[in-house]
């Protein structure tokens, strides 16, 4: 996408507005590869997608509690659900320390990296929940701890749909 969109400028297409690819703190290829960072200096909208992984970040699903049996969720991240268990146990950490939900962090980490989260919601206190995130506010230390934590997982969630950012 990087090389894509540098290579659109560069002809003279103008008006690129947007992108839009999988972020969370357990896939931050887009920020590695140099995309958000190219997106911030170019005034080009982030949107980030992903960013609870489909429900793996809210602290609703582990060893216990599996993603329901034959669904595209179970079989990506019901293999991983000891490591998402640790990943949600610092979340819920900070959540505390915060007075705010789980399933909060990822969505102001994600906007305290610059991104425009996209959250599916499928109840109206889930809409409130998202607005409320914009008041929360994650410190360095945080993002370092929660970026830590997801880097020490060493998982791989890049879908098949995906490719890998460069």
């Amino acid at each position: 996408m990087y090389i894509r969109t540098q290579r659109a400028l560069a002809v003279g297409v103008s008006g690129l507005g947007a992108v839009q690819n999988h972020y969370s703190l357990l896939n931050r290829s887009s920020e590695e590869s140099g995309i958000l960072d190219y997106c911030k200096n170019n005034h080009i909208y982030f949107f980030a997608y992903m960013v609870l992984e489909q429900g793996a970040l809210t602290g609703k699903y582990d060893t216990k509690h599996p993603f329901p049996a034959g669904s595209q969720r179970a079989e990506v991240y019901n293999p991983v659900l000891d490591k998402l268990e640790i990943m949600n146990k610092k979340l819920k950490e900070i959540a505390d320390e915060l007075h705010v939900s789980s399933a909060q962090i990822p969505v102001a980490y994600a906007i305290k990296k610059g991104t425009i989260p996209i959250v599916g919601v499928t109840k109206v206190n889930h809409v409130d929940d998202v607005l409320s995130t914009l008041n929360i506010k994650l410190t360095d230390k945080h993002i370092k701890e929660l970026e830590n934590t997801a880097d020490h997982l060493n998982l791989n969630l890049i879908r098949m749909w995906e490719k890998k950012m460069d």
